[in-house]
């Protein structure tokens, strides 16, 4: 980072609109390869991707004999793919998508792998197949750049807040489909059916995902319905009241149409305390949610985890 640039910083998605739907259709494409070759996990969890110090990676995705990585590196600006003996890579640049999906099956086939995947994207209305998709997409190296220095600290600021639970809870991961940075707490109770209706993805897939109540947080660079960064939360099924709670900071406000809690990233990035401003809209979300649905907090809750000593097993 060079002298003066913030560890938050500014993300006008306006000025990176083209090459962030660029980027969330290439995720989606080693996300699919992910999802083609990883036994099942509950809520879609084996399909994720997890932010590194230079970019996202699928971790170890279990093809055939190999074992293969796939990295973006948003520092060097690359796609790199890796097996025990084997490094291969192509330039993350200007390309159509397309392109870069032809560039990823060679490049898989190279490691000894099969880019086996389902063709569309998931979760766009009226998408174009990937292969049809051959318009040319810009990327703006210094917004990647940005955006991932944006997602190192959220990670961190998600993962702290991860360690107050001793309910089920889910990784820091973030989910190509929407290109969402999440993190979902579960009360350990059933839910109702999901009624479904995501565009392009199985409603099975969705009530799986939605199969136990959760109260769920997380970020997007923009696009979905709201044309900023912004932080999320919401609960599902949202207990009556919830869209009427106070929570916190005072940025934060509840969006009736996409039926959650939304802050500005922008708030958070501004404030004197980003991290203490995003860890009180994680708190105060969860909390309407676990109060109204009247989740067993004495059992569930524990203090943030610190380093070197072992969780404790009552409320804070």
């Amino acid at each position: 980072m060079n002298e003066g640039e913030s560890d938050w910083p500014a993300l006008p998605y306006g000025d990176w609109a083209e090459t962030c739907s660029a980027l969330h259709l290439w995720t989606q494409i080693v996300g699919k390869y992910r999802l083609a070759h990883t036994p099942w996990v509950n809520h879609s969890w084996h399909a994720t991707l997890y932010v590194t110090p230079r970019g996202l990676t699928t971790a170890i995705v279990p093809d055939g004999r190999s074992a293969i990585t796939l990295s973006f590196d948003f520092h060097d600006h690359a796609l790199i793919g890796e097996t025990a003996d084997a490094r291969e890579s192509f330039p993350l640049e200007a390309m159509s998508v397309a392109d870069f999906l032809r560039r990823t099956t060679t490049l898989v086939e190279r490691l000894g792998g099969r880019m086996d995947i389902h063709g569309s994207p998931n979760e766009i209305a009226n998408a174009t197949p990937f292969a049809q998709d051959t318009a040319s997409r810009p990327y703006d190296r210094k917004a990647v750049e940005r955006f991932h220095r944006a997602l190192v600290q959220i990670d961190r600021v998600f993962a702290r807040f991860r360690t107050g639970y001793l309910g089920k809870v889910s990784p820091v991961h973030l989910f190509w489909g929407s290109f969402d940075l999440a993190v979902t707490r579960f009360s350990g109770r059933k839910a109702p059916r999901h009624p479904g209706g995501i565009p392009a993805l199985p409603d099975s897939i969705t009530r799986e995902a939605y199969s136990h109540e959760v109260s769920s947080a997380g970020f997007w660079p923009g696009g979905g319905g709201v044309d900023e960064a912004m932080f999320y939360s919401y609960a599902y099924p949202a207990p009556d009241g919830f869209a009427d709670r106070s929570v916190e900071p005072a940025a934060a406000r509840f969006d009736r149409k996409l039926g959650e809690f939304l802050l500005p990233y922008d708030a958070v990035r501004t404030s004197a305390d980003p991290e203490g401003e995003l860890t009180r809209f994680l708190q105060s979300t969860y909390e309407a949610a676990a109060d109204l649905a009247k989740w067993d907090r004495q059992a569930l809750e524990c203090a943030l985890g610190v380093p070197r000593v072992p969780t404790g097993h009552s409320k804070p």
